[in-house]
């Protein structure tokens, strides 16, 4: 059987102008790699090759689940409090969460949008979501705090989980709150090779098939980070 995978082109690995690379990296950023591969430069501009393509894959797994994420939440309280759920007093957002829709509405103005519900939901970040499932923080003036296990997990959140059994907020919030952190990792172009990266894929695949089965089985079907995992040691250091 043929091999359809591109060759590495033996001119550009390992790099002639290896040094100038490192300067345009920054040596700050190359350190981590440094330090890991005993400071072989190529072997660590090969991990920072293989760290940025595990990223990549990661951060498309972890769109499916946010996407589930704020679809399933939006639904439920939809159902508990109206498609307008987040201008409701009775919702009892906290003054974070408050905050953050104000400037999703501000944004929504200023680039002509709809300021109407799928724009708003859109337009609100995986942070906001998973900070549902926390306590609640200061709400209005001192010394008043939400009470999110009242407004938000009995009425609605915790029916968002079809899939899950005997699961209460703090549960669902402490692995899904990890994974918030790897995402943002991810965005700020940190290192993650020395995560439990299989644990964080077995993680996210099963938060997923708590909100919705074919989902799980569709993303578990599709991603490529079993792969590029499997791959570690012999990525192909030009094919991020």
């Amino acid at each position: 059987m043929a091999n359809n995978d591109p060759e590495v082109n033996p001119v550009l690995w390992p790099p002639a102008n290896i040094d100038v690379i490192e300067a345009s990296l920054s040596t700050d950023r190359l350190s981590t790699y440094m330090a890991e591969t005993s400071g072989d430069k190529p072997a660590a501009l090969r991990l920072y090759a293989w760290n940025t393509a595990v990223s990549g894959v990661f951060y498309a797994a972890l769109q499916v689940l946010e996407i589930s994420m704020r679809n399933s939440f939006h639904r439920e309280l939809t159902i508990a409090y109206g498609v307008n759920w987040y201008d409701e007093l009775a919702v009892g957002l906290d003054n974070g969460a408050n905050s953050k829709i104000d400037n999703a509405k501000r944004q929504l103005r200023q680039e002509r949008l709809p300021v109407d519900s799928p724009h708003i939901i859109a337009n609100l970040s995986f942070g906001f979501w998973v900070s549902l499932l926390g306590s609640g923080g200061r709400k209005g003036a001192p010394p008043n705090r939400a009470n999110y296990e009242m407004t938000l997990w009995r009425p609605a959140l915790r029916h968002a989980y079809m899939n899950a059994t005997s699961l209460n907020r703090r549960r669902a919030h402490r692995p899904v709150n990890y994974l918030r952190m790897l995402r943002k990792r991810i965005a700020h172009h940190e290192p993650i090779f020395n995560r439990h990266l299989q644990k964080d894929l077995d993680s996210i695949l099963e938060y997923t098939r708590w909100f919705c089965e074919p989902t799980h089985d569709w993303l578990h079907s599709a991603t490529r980070i079993p792969k590029i995992l499997a791959d570690k040691n012999g990525c192909d250091p030009v094919q991020f």
